[in-house]
This record gives structure tokens, sequence and C-alpha cells, in this order.
């Protein structure tokens, strides 16, 4: 058997690139481990609740992205969140604060300290950092004080990464951030000029907009799976292999199944690549399957009858510094449609990640004692009686980027260049957010798509 491209891994990042191969008429066939394709995108409609596992949403982050979802729009509906709800809370003092906007509110807010308010005063003047592995704690300290390292960037990478500012790089992490002060000299600085920048009909696509899928982000892998043919997607792929015969020359084998393949894609996590790839020196799969996950709970709260507090918003994020269980919450059915019953509440909660990952070996009903103990003082509830409560673990939820990450990169692109047709793709690189792993795939498809012409 025979197939022009072979794609490992049926999530975001591996069914964009089959959409856009399948678009640019080159056959490809989709091999996914698990029973069904999405990868941790999975929409649950329970009891009047719609929630999700996985990505709960998205950021137009990219003109791949918004274009996607106009090339699936007859399948889904693009779903942009309330912007009455784009207020995010951080805690401090066991107190839920407004992030600020503008220069009032950034000089009003509680969460900075005097100091560092006068002192982001400068931020502009002072010289960029020459070291491109600084971590993003020293980074923040040095341009912006220990304050806004707590109160803002802290809880931003708790709610993007699960992660420590003092173990990400920016380079590799938040490289928009790390440029900003390479190419501008400053945050504040750069901000304002990029902001000023002229910008194409297609960049403007990216607006930043927070969105998911009406009905859930099922819709959207059902949209692809459409697309790219159910026929082209095989599911339940156990043991898989590659075998590399020789340049752009490669055997997938799963189970009884072989096929002859010119280029292979893998999808799939970093720590899943020795076995697969085992033609591969250990001394250069060790380069990349050493990355680092943030381990994970992430639980769907329901309540047909919402009693707590204001949860007009998007949701609340905890720095470390607070020294809670959790590492935030979401208010789902504020910004999104059809998520709760009408007078009920939709949550999501996380709790572990990389310096409370001892949170994630928590059993299930530790877990909820956990997090019901948290939101009841948090969220002002009489009691803890959720009508919904499903429990999602991750033992490989978010890959950290820290200063081993350009070595991981170089690896990835001299392995690539060693075995022609072979590319090793997936969150390892190129970004984690839902936009990034768009982009990717879609990178990945257009460089292949040349290959046929």
């Amino acid at each position: 058997m025979k197939n022009q491209v072979v794609v490992i891994g049926a999530g975001l990042t591996g069914l964009t690139t089959a959409f856009y191969l399948k678009k640019a008429g080159v056959d490809v066939v989709v091999l996914e481990k698990k029973e069904q394709p999405g990868g941790v995108i999975q929409t649950h409609h329970e009891n009047g609740f719609v929630f999700e596992s996985g990505p709960n949403t998205g950021v137009l982050g990219s003109p791949e992205a918004a274009e996607l979802m106009e090339d699936l729009k007859e399948h889904c509906t693009l779903e942009i969140a309330n912007p009455e709800a784009k207020r995010r809370l951080i805690l401090k003092h066991g107190k839920w604060h407004d992030i600020p906007s503008g220069l009032i509110g950034g000089i009003t807010t509680p969460l900075f300290s005097w100091y560092d308010k006068f002192r982001l005063l400068g931020e502009p003047f002072r010289k960029p950092g020459t070291n491109p592995h600084e971590s993003l704690a020293d980074l923040v300290k040095r341009r912006m004080g220990q304050s806004f390292l707590d109160y803002a960037i802290d809880p931003f990478i708790l709610g993007v990464y699960a992660g420590d500012p003092s173990l990400l790089v920016p380079k590799y992490a938040l490289p928009k951030l790390y440029n900003l002060e390479q190419d501008f000299g400053s945050f504040v600085g750069g901000a304002v000029k990029k902001s000023r920048m002229p910008k194409t009909d297609r960049e403007k696509k990216a607006t930043r907009d927070v969105f998911s899928v009406e009905g859930g982000l099922t819709n959207m892998i059902n949209a692809l799976v459409k697309e790219i043919g159910e026929d082209c997607i095989q599911c339940n792929c156990q043991d898989l292999t590659v075998e590399y015969i020789d340049a752009n020359n490669y055997r997938v084998k799963t189970g009884d199944t072989s096929i002859e393949t010119p280029y292979v894609v893998t999808t799939s996590g970093a720590h899943t690549l020795p076995s697969m790839l085992n033609f591969i020196e250990p001394s250069m799969m060790d380069k990349i399957a050493n990355l680092k996950y943030a381990r994970v709970i992430e639980a769907a709260i329901g309540f047909n009858d919402w009693q707590g507090g204001d949860i007009k918003a998007f949701g609340g994020l905890i720095p470390f510094k607070e020294n809670r269980d959790i590492l935030g919450v979401l208010f789902m059915n504020s910004f999104l449609k059809n998520r709760a019953p009408e007078k009920g509440a939709l949550l999501t909660v996380f709790m572990g990640g990389v310096r409370k990952e001892e949170l994630a070996n928590a059993n299930d009903e530790e877990a909820r004692e956990i997090i019901g103990r948290e939101l009841t003082d948090l969220m002002k509830l009489p009691e803890f009686k959720p009508d919904l409560f499903k429990l999602v673990r991750y033992d490989y939820a978010i890959p950290q980027y820290g200063a081993d990450s350009g070595m991981r990169f170089a690896t990835v692109e001299q392995l690539e260049q060693q075995y022609q047709g072979l590319i090793i793709a997936g969150n390892l690189r190129d970004g984690i957010g839902m936009a990034d792993r768009i982009k990717q795939g879609r990178t990945i498809a257009a460089e292949l798509s040349e290959q046929f012409k």
C-alpha cells in the first residue's frame, strides 16, 4: 500500500496538515492512536452543559487560524468570545482584581507596587538584554519589576503554560515579547510602534480575539474530518513505527497495516518519538524527547443554579505567590453561548503544573475536595454541590520551552536534512496555542505540496 504523505496524529496539527494537502490535490492518510480524531480536543454534552476536555478556546493570533475557520464555514461556525466578558481577573491577597487596561488603570490598580509603577516610566530607556537564554522571570524583573512578575506575568504563564517563569526562555516561549525588546529596545515603546505599523488585509485577520466554535470545538474537528474524508483517517493505530529505507522512502507500520511513502509527518508528543522513530540515533533523539511537559488536571464544573459571586468575566488567574491549590478558573458560559442552563454556570478549573506537580497526583476524591475548597472560598459559594463534575488528567499537557529549546529545534532541523522526507512537527516546536498548531500544519502542507507540482 502506497500513499504520497502519511501524517501521524489526528490532532489539530495533523488534521490541518492533511486538510491543506487534500486541498492541494495531494493524497494523504492520517494515522491516529486514539479511537477518534481530534487529539486532546473533545467536546462533551451532558445535562444541559457543553464542556471541553483539552483546550477550551483559541486565539486568532495568526491569519492562518482565521483562514482555516473561513475554509470550514460550511460545516462549522466560528464563535468569538462575548466582548462583555473581556475582563480578566487576578487574585491578590484573596481578592479578585481586574487586569488593568490603559494608563489610569495601570496607575490605580493594587496589583503592582508604586515603586514598579514609577519604574515602568523608565522602561523604554533601558538597554536590551544580551543573553538569548535569559529566563522570563529575569527579563521581566530587569525591565518592569518584581510586582509585575508576581501579579501579571506569572499568572499569565500559569494560565498558558502551567509553567515557571524562571525556567521558560522568552526567545522560544514568547518570541513576540522577546522581539519587542530586541527589535525596538522596549516592551512599551515596541508595542506602541508595532501598533502603528501598517498591516496588510491578511495580517488584519489576526485580530487576537478569543474564539471557539458554536456547539464546541469538536465541531471544528468534525468539519476537518469531513473535508479530508473519513476513509483517509485511520484510528486505533497501535504500536506505530516508522522504518527508514532510504531518502524519501519510508515504511509505516501499525498492526497488520504497512504503508510505503516518500513523506512522513509526525505530530505527536516528543515523548512518543523514540519508539516510533527508532532508526534515529539515541543521542540525537534524546535532545528532542527530553522535553519537559507540565502535568495538569482539568475539571469541568457545572451548576444548574449559580449561587456564587460575579462571573461576568473571562476568568481568573492565580499567581503562584498566592499559594493556592488551583492555577485558575474560566467562566465558560460568560463568554460562550449555550454552555450551561440559563441560570447556571460552567466553570473550568486547572490544577497541577510545573511548580505544583504533586497536585496532579491527587486521586479523584482528593481533587474534588481541593477544587471544592478553593472554589467555595474564591467564588463565594455557600456550598460546593455541583450538578456536573468531570476530571481529565494530562501527564503531557503543555511543553515547556526552556533553555534547551534551541538545541531541540536545531536537532529537528538536522534530522529533517539527514532523513529527507521526514518532518518532525507538533507542539515540540513552533508554539503551543491552537493558532500555532494551525499555522504549522498549513506551512507544512504548503511546503509538501510544492514537491508534487
